[in-house]
């Protein structure tokens, strides 16, 4: 913390408090430290902070006001911070999520991630919680034959760094309050919130967060449309989406055409593990449809073939500048690294006990604040466990990370037990360098 974000106490310091100040006892720095650790040490629910962080030798006291820089005796109980987040709300804390992210940009740690000079982004979307009965008037409605689930969800944009990093740097929550349901004869609802109309607010929520950073947005085929590709290029970023024969049918079979006719745009890779690449692309693909104007892309295409001889296909667009020496870039660390929101986001945060789809508040507004700190504490965690540090640590004894603690599980459990029973170093007021692995 002290190495990446050592502003974070100031940061914290400028967060709004509308709490009545004569009856105020815990500070503002230790109650967002108090939610971090909720989620740092993956407990579960916020009510498991009433056991899981309760000691007698007051450790854990200790422990978090020098993680806070402040002097409280005492531990709140969970609904204290329950409040603390009402009073606070989520705005706040998606903006010092922004800080965050902007302090790793701006020192460099990401960049051997980069894409072209592009900082890669991956963006989808992903169910957040399930009700059986209507949780709010914006909750979003999928009815069966038997039954309806009400629905909230949310857009994300994941950046993807050193290793398979997945770091929240920009959210859109998917709901009806910016797009109420329209109802029809029949009573049902007609129009709903989605992922296409919540990403047009994601881009340029992300160009206000970001003005000068150079994205590249990679995600799948649902965004390889007009409307999502002229407002990416409007915001002067790159994109690499997944293209699939029936989304843009006309740009595809003029692509295979064009491939046909340039038999020299080939490059050919060999993996250590014998898979065998052939990569094929062309420039100027027009796209468009049936009373759309037509504009141009560029298409990468790969066939992949294993040791065993099973073939698959894999297919882009992009506006990056398609070539020998760039195409396996653009597809290495552009269009395959869509998954990274997939796998090392949403379904590590919900399978790896963060519990993304767990409700710790029935407040809709508390509901997002506890998103936000969620996501900041997977970042992170996420730089604990991606940096050299650990690495160092396994190597003086021999071994590898995954050997020393056999997984990010174990890793959480391990930093509450230091948490409970051991106190955390003073500043040892010298200079220390963390790296991230390159390597996925």
């Amino acid at each position: 913390m002290r190495h990446f974000w050592p502003e974070l106490g100031r940061w914290l310091d400028a967060l709004p408090d509308t709490r009545f100040a004569p009856f105020v006892e815990y500070d503002r720095r230790f109650l967002v430290w108090w939610g971090l650790l909720l989620f740092c040490c993956k407990l579960g629910s916020r009510r498991q902070l009433d056991f899981d962080l309760r000691d007698r030798a007051r450790a854990v006291v200790a422990n978090v006001n020098r993680l806070a820089g402040t002097q409280q005796r005492t531990l709140p109980v969970h609904d204290t911070l329950d409040h603390f987040l009402g009073h606070l709300g989520a705005a706040p804390l998606a903006g010092l999520r922004t800080q965050m992210v902007r302090r790793l940009l701006r020192m460099k740690a990401l960049d051997g991630a980069r894409l072209l000079g592009h900082v890669v982004v991956a963006i989808d979307g992903t169910g957040h919680l399930h009700f059986t009965r209507q949780h709010c008037p914006h909750c979003l409605v999928h009815r069966h034959p038997t039954h309806a689930v009400y629905l909230h969800m949310v857009e994300e944009a994941k950046l993807v760094g050193p290793g398979g990093m997945a770091l929240s740097m920009g959210t859109v929550f998917i709901d009806n309050t910016e797009a109420p349901m329209r109802t029809g004869r029949d009573g049902e609802a007609r129009t709903q919130d989605c992922e296409l109309a919540a990403a047009r607010r994601l881009v340029p929520a992300l160009k206000a967060a970001f003005p000068q950073t150079r994205l590249c947005l990679v995600g799948d085929a649902l965004y390889a449309c007009r409307p999502i590709i002229e407002l990416v290029e409007a915001q002067g970023w790159a994109y690499v989406f997944t293209f699939k024969p029936g989304s843009l049918p006309a740009a595809w079979a003029e692509f295979q055409a064009l491939l046909r006719l340039h038999p020299e745009q080939t490059r050919r890779v060999t993996l250590p593990n014998g898979t065998r690449q052939v990569y094929r692309w062309a420039c100027g693909v027009s796209a468009g449809g049936a009373g759309h104007p037509e504009f141009s892309v560029h298409a990468v295409q790969c066939e992949e073939t294993t040791e065993e001889g099973k073939t698959t296909t894999f297919a882009w667009l992009t506006n990056l500048p398609v070539t020998a020496d760039t195409v396996v870039a653009i597809a290495t660390k552009g269009g395959r690294r869509r998954w990274t929101i997939e796998n090392q986001g949403f379904n590590l945060q919900k399978n790896s006990e963060l519990h993304l789809e767990h409700a710790y508040s029935t407040d809709p507004e508390r509901l997002k604040a506890y998103y936000y700190l969620l996501q900041i504490a997977h970042l992170i965690l996420q730089v604990v466990e991606r940096g050299s540090l650990l690495r160092r640590l396994a190597a003086a004894q021999g071994t590898t990370v995954g050997a020393l603690f056999g997984s990010l599980k174990n890793i959480a459990r391990r930093l509450l037990e230091d948490l409970r029973h051991a106190l955390l170093p003073e500043d040892p007021g010298r200079a220390m360098q963390i790296r991230f692995n390159d390597s996925s």
